[in-house]
């Protein structure tokens, strides 16, 4: 369905005016069913089981079934998700490769360091009858030696340990050809520099207005908006 976007794109182009009108219509039907998919998919998402005990020292946030869709319908258009071998270096509860897998992934890895939220991600996985395509890794970003088509990942922002990002960057540009990867606006420059220096290119950033409720006892607001960015980043 993406490609019928792309070709209605390029006709509108090339189009007299009669045909861009038929062809601006035939884009607002398919902006229409977009749409409807994409809520069907948060729905979906929404009703996955989240975790409850955080460590800060993880800085576990959780992920948004609105913003995890916005990304997997991002990836899935740019051809990075169906049939193809797809991780999250830093899981959480599961929502990004399950969305994945809702989308035809071939197979997924769930990576993560605390085996609490690992344990989650089975119990979803095993809610949706989607066991078969999925492997379940308990261990450090570091020692993940797999190879894939495409990293998705909200990795730590690196607010209570300095370029905590760093390390889950370098593992995906080891290890696949797309990463889509969440961090704060201001890490521009880094991201840039140590993309250029693993041969990888920035093919977008996308500015995100991230609503985060009140998860560690020293969050003194019910809820606050964090700049980030969700950058796409594609081996050279």
């Amino acid at each position: 369905m993406f490609m019928a976007l792309k070709s209605y794109l390029k006709f509108i182009w090339k189009a007299k005016n009669d045909d861009k009108c038929k062809a601006f219509s035939a884009c607002k039907k398919f902006g229409e069913f977009f749409n409807m998919n994409k809520k069907q998919l948060e729905i979906k998402l929404s009703s996955l089981k989240s975790f409850v005990l955080r460590k800060i020292e993880l800085e576990q946030y959780q992920s948004s079934s609105e913003l995890a869709s916005f990304i997997l319908l991002k990836a899935l258009f740019n051809n990075d998700i169906k049939g193809k071998v797809v991780a999250d270096l830093a899981c959480c509860n599961g929502i990004y490769v399950i969305g994945a897998l809702l989308f035809g992934a071939k197979k997924v890895y769930f990576l993560d360091v605390d085996s609490d939220v690992l344990s989650i991600c089975k119990e979803n996985v095993k809610s949706l009858k989607l066991s078969s395509k999925a492997v379940f890794i308990n261990s450090d970003v570091s020692s993940f030696d797999k190879k894939v088509d495409t990293v998705l990942m909200n990795t730590p922002f690196g607010v209570h340990k300095r370029k905590a990002d760093k390390d889950f960057l370098l593992r995906a540009f080891n290890c696949a050809k797309a990463v889509y990867s969440l961090h704060k606006i201001e890490s521009k420059s880094f991201i840039s520099e140590i993309s250029a220096e693993n041969g990888f290119l920035v093919s977008e950033i996308f500015p995100i207005k991230m609503s985060v409720k009140k998860s560690y006892s020293f969050h003194t607001k019910k809820e606050v908006s964090v700049d980030i960015g969700l950058w796409i980043l594609r081996k050279g």
